[in-house]
């Protein structure tokens, strides 16, 4: 195993991390409903989280004041296959979290640019910077919707640019057959308040330790996340 950072949080099962990591997210967002009146989460989907999400849900917050954010979007509508938004609203906005607030990314239009106006508007009336996000890994190094050489990676890794951005990603085993994406930009994770990002297996590890050496971003896009230097990146690992 390649040395890994103090960031770096290994657990013996994914109850386990998911135990250590939900207790932080609670105490952010009560952090942020203390000191502003309000909070924000931002929310990946994909498989690993969801045992997140459904102890979260259950978290004794004022969720009413609480608004979740999408981290990425496959660019299909609420109800069909692959919706991130479905996945969120059925594993996180239940039980006590019910009442929560949701901003999707999917906007009218055929295609992630010709919506992505319409989706900027909406994250633009969204109180900034959030106070946690919880960020997954693919095997091939991606995370939100950065995916390696995509059309439209330049412009999601930027800090000082829009909140979304269109992206195409390469045909692979890990996008499937739904490579048109909208994902948030790396302007969005700025100044976040916990940035936590939630990996589970050997593969996903052994993705990690490839970030974590020298080579281009474009090849393992989680590189921007370790490598941005006001991102305090806390990693949560399980076999």
């Amino acid at each position: 195993m390649a040395y890994m950072p103090e960031q770096f949080h290994a657990f013996e099962t994914s109850e386990g991390a998911v135990y250590a990591l939900a207790a932080m997210i609670v105490a952010a967002l009560q952090s942020g409903l203390n000191s502003k009146g309000r909070a924000s989460l931002i929310a990946s989907g994909g498989f690993t989280p969801e045992p997140l999400y459904r102890r979260l849900s259950g978290a004794e917050l004022d969720w009413h004041k609480v608004c979740v954010v999408l981290a990425d979007e496959r660019w299909v509508d609420a109800g069909e296959a692959g919706s991130n938004e479905d996945f969120v609203r059925r594993t996180l906005l239940t039980g006590k979290a019910a009442n929560a607030s949701l901003t999707g990314l999917k906007s009218d239009g055929a295609r992630p640019a010709d919506g992505l106006a319409a989706t900027e508007t909406r994250l633009n009336a969204l109180p900034w910077p959030a106070d946690c996000a919880v960020l997954g890994m693919g095997d091939d190094g991606h995370t939100l919707s950065w995916f390696p050489y995509a059309e439209g990676l330049k412009v999601a890794l930027s800090a000082d640019g829009p909140l979304a951005a269109a992206i195409a990603a390469r045909p692979s085993a890990v996008t499937g057959v739904l490579t048109d994406r909208v994902s948030l930009t790396m302007r969005a994770l700025t100044g976040v308040g916990l940035c936590a990002l939630l990996i589970k297996g050997a593969a996903k590890r052994e993705a990690l330790e490839r970030a974590l050496v020298p080579g281009p971003v474009e090849d393992v896009p989680v590189r921007a996340l370790l490598r941005h230097l006001s991102l305090d990146l806390q990693m949560f690992w399980s076999p």
